[in-house]
């Protein structure tokens, strides 16, 4: 992400989640396959900043919930998708929160049949139908890229490494200085 151009601080969740800094902010996310899908994301010491935590998937609903929670397990964001025969989409609320006043950003896929899949970012005060963000993915190298809108502006590049029997599914990230790492990160955990 070399000679990309500076950004301004672009705060999505907090700004205490942007990195006031000219290096990128890399981070590794690892995930754990229980009865509830589990994300420890750490930084390059090895250092918690976030985990996430599933809701138990039940046939009974069309809705699954994570909750994305600072290194002391404070709740930071409540991640819901809504699936149905025509979308798959995730809204990102404050908190624990489900009230419609408390939503950050949904993503959707950007149509139903896609030969590579890409997402759009709306924020929650976007009152047009242009997406704030895109996520482009690379299935045959399993990689992403975020962008700003539908610029060639990048902001965030993600690598899964897959796991073994014996190893853990990781996505190795790296985030543009300046970008919110916390709304990044909660783009991520609703890749699957």
């Amino acid at each position: 992400m070399a000679n990309q151009p500076r950004l301004s601080t672009t705060a999505i969740i907090s700004p205490q989640y942007c990195a006031p800094a000219t290096n990128p902010v890399d981070l590794v996310i690892t995930k754990e396959r229980t009865l509830r899908d589990s994300f420890t994301v750490t930084d390059t010491n090895n250092n918690v900043v976030f985990t996430v935590k599933s809701s138990l998937v039940t046939i009974v609903t069309s809705h699954e919930h994570r909750f994305l929670c600072d290194a002391s397990g404070n709740p930071i964001l409540h991640l819901r998708r809504s699936l149905t025969a025509t979308n798959d989409s995730w809204k990102a609320f404050r908190g624990e929160s489900e009230e419609p006043k408390d939503i950050i950003f949904t993503r959707k896929l950007s149509s139903l049949i896609q030969l590579r899949t890409k997402l759009h970012v709306f924020l929650a005060n976007n009152s047009t139908q242009a997406c704030d963000f895109t996520v482009k993915a690379n299935l045959s190298q399993s990689s992403w890229k975020v962008y700003i809108g539908n610029s060639d502006n990048l902001v965030a590049q993600i690598k899964k490494k897959s796991g073994t029997m014996f190893s853990r599914e990781k996505f190795m990230v790296t985030v543009s200085p300046n970008m919110d790492y916390a709304f990044i990160v909660a783009l991520i955990v609703t890749f699957d």
